[in-house]
């Protein structure tokens, strides 16, 4: 809050969700490790394949949040409603691990 009260411009909290790269030698274990992937709730999951045949998959989170908190220095929200976000925050960190 402190940090919040001295801000003269906009502040977002922001929560990036889980994302694990993994080079592949072949497209049918990538395809294994995209199926395994999206089956355990990782749903943004996916291949690319480059041009030079580099076979990436990409495990990948939903668990994302953006709220702006300020804008211009002047607090748009409550303490209440922070606390709030932070529990929430938390929770899509530990739904991470």
């Amino acid at each position: 809050m402190t940090a919040l009260e001295k801000a003269t411009g906009d502040v977002v909290l922001k929560f990036e969700p889980f994302v694990l790269h993994v080079l592949c030698r072949e497209l049918v274990d990538a395809q294994l490790l995209c199926s395994v992937a999206v089956a355990a709730g990782f749903r943004n999951s996916g291949i690319t394949v480059g041009r030079g045949g580099k076979i990436m998959m990409a495990v990948r989170s939903t668990h994302c949040l953006e709220v702006p908190l300020s804008h211009k220095g002047k607090l748009m929200v409550s303490e209440e409603y922070i606390d709030f976000l932070i529990h929430v925050a938390n929770w899509k960190m530990e739904e991470n691990i």
